[in-house]
């Protein structure tokens, strides 16, 4: 049973402990998230990490593996894995960079681009889900303020 002296220890940093503090909701908003749209991305096989890696190259074609990382702020031993099971998957292929052999570039397939008109809506699907009570005012608030925090900590 917590003391007096404790109770009141605690509560003067009652912002700082789970599962009360920013981290511990953002990070419970990240997994509610991902397990909805991982149940959404179901039927097509993909994972939310698939999607994002999609979104880079629909957006850019041709990132090399750290432009692709350095994007999603990934490490490359995680992207790499995911670009293998993308490629045996014939969403992605990689080619070397004609002027600088050490860079690997991805390539959307032919798959990979007809999923771009396909998943989006289905993100958006869990976005509208999260957010049904939240204003566009609030939502746009939201994102600033997260990236404020992710400048902060990079």
């Amino acid at each position: 049973m917590p003391t007096s002296s404790n109770a009141d220890f605690l509560d003067q940093w009652r912002y700082a402990l789970a599962p009360y503090n920013l981290g511990y909701k953002v990070k419970l908003v990240s997994q509610l998230m991902y397990r909805d749209f991982l149940e959404r991305l179901e039927p097509y096989g993909l994972t939310p990490f698939h999607y994002l890696v999609l979104c880079c190259l629909w957006e850019e074609d041709g990132l090399s593996t750290t432009g692709i990382a350095d994007k999603l702020k990934q490490l490359g031993a995680t992207l790499t894995g995911v670009v293998d099971r993308m490629e045996s998957r014939n969403l992605v292929y990689r080619e070397r960079d004609a002027g600088d052999r050490r860079i690997v570039r991805i390539w959307l397939t032919d798959e990979g681009k007809r999923l771009m008109h396909i998943l989006p809506p289905i993100g958006a699907e869990t976005i509208k889900k999260a957010t049904h009570n939240v204003s566009k005012a609030e939502q746009e608030s939201i994102l600033k303020l997260l990236d404020k925090i992710v400048h902060n900590l990079l």
